[in-house]
């Protein structure tokens, strides 16, 4: 894709954001209207993201075909191309709207590329999954046959506690200004929570969002700094900051870009951990059901402290804090795209065992897991996206390794 193209920068922003939900109607209504009508700047849009993840897609004809035959059957492609063929010339009795598959030169030219494109949505939320030194198993051929007992992926849901109490649900509340608080703006667009200064404001008053079960949810604080935060998760923080600092204080997980301030650090207190930073980018796993609190760096520096503990982080590291006590080791070399995957609308996994990756269904799925017994220790490998139902990843894990699951309401049963 050409750089400086703005309608090609404003399509991959548009892709971008249905990649991480974080679209609203009036998006998703554009993307549909440029596939309908064979544009461009999509189709490069597509390429691109289609190239990000190439190494993991099918290559095989045999399977290029069973694709394209998958959304041809599906009517997707049909349905356009049938509504296309109405528009530019009405089918005659002797020639059925039906065959599509003999319209002339400039009609099959068209309807190639769109079921290019269409196979590579396909393919683009239908990645890989496979078992550690095993070949790849593609899922792609398994996302038509959904089971009728299936969990279908959380979204943008979250909780609102302003500073008197007063609780608003975001996912069904009206875009627009949702409280003033002394010189602040609250004020929701589409999945999207801002905090907007429209003067000073002297009263500290402490906000918390809180996602649940199934949810996560974007916002951006009074001074700048943008929030992406986990499912199960929380973040409790002024409406304006004042004084010599921005602290904030996280449960769960969340990805900061936090605005540059010489003057005032910004401070994240999770589960007695504090990460202070100027301005930087980084990710802060924060479970308490998980054993560490992980700081993923991404851009700039951070000092991650426990106790008496403390170290500095370079972009690539990540610093775990044990629940357990105040230790505090660095890995270099991290896979940024593994620690925020979830932000990116994607599971991934690196020699994950089934208990962390059940975690993370549990999560997002809003589940319960029960194991029946002592399960496997294999580890596993592979990505998907976060848009898939619960039995798609259930499956290829099935086919992956020695692990059989069971779907019972919104239990989960693994034996």
């Amino acid at each position: 894709m050409e750089k400086g193209d703005t309608r090609n920068d404003h399509m991959q922003l548009l892709l971008e954001k249905y990649l991480n939900n974080s679209y609203s109607k009036e998006d998703l209504q554009e993307i549909f209207n440029n596939a309908k009508a064979g544009s461009d700047e999509l189709f490069e849009a597509l390429k691109f993201h289609w190239s990000s993840i190439k190494e993991n897609a099918v290559e095989d004809e045999e399977d290029w075909e069973m694709l394209f035959t998958s959304i041809m059957e599906r009517g997707k492609v049909v349905e356009s191309l049938e509504q296309k063929q109405g528009e530019e010339e009405p089918a005659s009795e002797e020639e059925p709207a039906s065959k599509i598959y003999h319209l002339r030169d400039t009609q099959r030219r068209w309807m190639m590329r769109i079921a290019a494109a269409a196979v590579i949505i396909f393919a683009v939320f239908t990645l890989v999954f496979l078992f550690r030194g095993h070949d790849h198993q593609q899922i792609a051929q398994h996302t038509l046959n959904v089971p009728k007992d299936d969990i279908a992926p959380g979204g943008s849901k979250a909780i609102l506690t302003l500073g008197n109490g007063e609780k608003i649900i975001l996912d069904t509340a009206s875009n627009g200004t949702l409280a003033q608080q002394g010189g602040i703006r609250v004020i929701k667009t589409g999945g999207q929570l801002t905090y907007s200064s429209g003067g000073n404001s002297t009263k500290l008053l402490y906000n918390t969002i809180t996602t649940p079960k199934g949810g996560q949810y974007q916002m951006t604080l009074s001074d700048g700094s943008n929030v992406w935060l986990n499912a199960a998760s929380s973040l409790r923080f002024p409406a304006a900051f004042s004084g010599k600092e921005r602290k904030v204080e996280l449960t769960g997980e969340a990805y900061f870009e936090v605005a540059k301030n010489k003057e005032k650090p910004f401070i994240v207190s999770a589960n007695n951990t504090s990460i202070e930073v100027l301005g930087t980018h980084f990710n802060i796993s924060a479970y308490a059901d998980e054993n560490a609190v992980k700081t993923t760096l991404l851009q700039g520096s951070v000092k991650v402290s426990k106790g008496d503990a403390s170290t500095l982080i370079v972009p690539g590291e990540q610093a775990s804090v044990s629940n357990s006590d105040n230790k505090i080791s660095v890995q270099k070399d991290v896979d940024l795209d593994e620690a925020v995957a979830w932000k990116n609308g994607k599971f991934i996994f690196q020699s994950a065992d089934i208990k962390s990756i059940m975690r993370q269904l549990e999560r997002w799925y809003d589940v319960s897991v029960v194991y029946s017994k002592d399960v496997t220790n294999e580890e596993f490998v592979g990505s998907i996206s976060r848009q898939v139902n619960i039995s798609q990843i259930l499956e290829m894990l099935e086919k992956a390794g020695s692990v059989d699951f069971k779907i019972k309401g919104r239990t989960i049963i693994v034996k």
